[in-house]
């Protein structure tokens, strides 16, 4: 694991530890996220004084034609009321992201500090939301980032009524064109819908 300073740079990504950590300190500003990004790391932390940077091994993804859709997932989306928006409320989607509770979790990783850095990547076009709509209030949604490589970096999703978050993924899997959505780590609710693990050295390749 190593320290880093004011110079622009990460280490390979071979100096993480068993567990995915890489690199702690540095900053947030756009310049350091679009290239950690660029280079198969992304920041995860609950303080923003100690930001920590992760380029696990496996790395969980999912390829758009392994999505699974389960038959009562089908009826859902032929038959909800649910509207599916991209990009027409950023800030509330990660706002309701960094507000969910987590199982197993006390405080949210998304701090004020990654609120405003990832806003900062959205004004600038690399980071957008999938707004779910229900009766015209925003139930579901996720963000990420999308560096133009043809790679979806999903970062956090939220939902406050049942099936919204799905909805909201499965319609943007479905939707867009990228050849791999990166889901960074292992959860039960992303491996239900097709995601798995593969070696990084395979992700590192997607996103040259």
């Amino acid at each position: 694991m190593d320290l880093l300073n004011s110079n622009l740079s990460f280490p390979d990504v071979s100096h993480a530890t068993e567990d995915g950590l890489l690199a702690v300190g540095g900053d947030l500003s756009a310049q350091r996220l679009l290239l950690a990004y660029q280079k198969g790391i992304f920041p995860w932390f609950e303080d923003d004084n100690t930001i920590m940077w992760w380029s696990p091994d496996p790395r969980f993804v999912l390829f758009p034609e392994a999505l699974k859709v389960s038959k009562s997932m089908r009826q859902v989306l032929r038959n909800s009321d649910f509207e599916v928006t991209v990009n027409t409320s950023f800030d509330s989607v990660i706002k309701a992201c960094a507000a969910a509770k987590r199982i197993g979790q006390e405080d949210t990783w998304i701090t004020k500090g990654m609120i405003d850095a990832y806003t900062k990547l959205h004004h600038l076009g690399y980071a957008k939301s999938i707004e779910v709509w229900l009766n015209k209030e925003l139930v579901g949604g996720l963000y990420g980032v999308d560096l133009g490589n043809g790679v979806f970096c999903g970062e956090s999703m939220f939902a406050t009524v049942s099936n919204a978050s799905k909805v909201g993924f499965i319609s943007f899997v479905q939707n867009t064109n990228y050849k791999l959505i990166d889901c960074q780590v292992y959860t039960n609710h992303l491996e239900s819908l097709g995601a798995e693990d593969i070696p990084r050295a395979q992700f590192l390749e997607y996103l040259v």
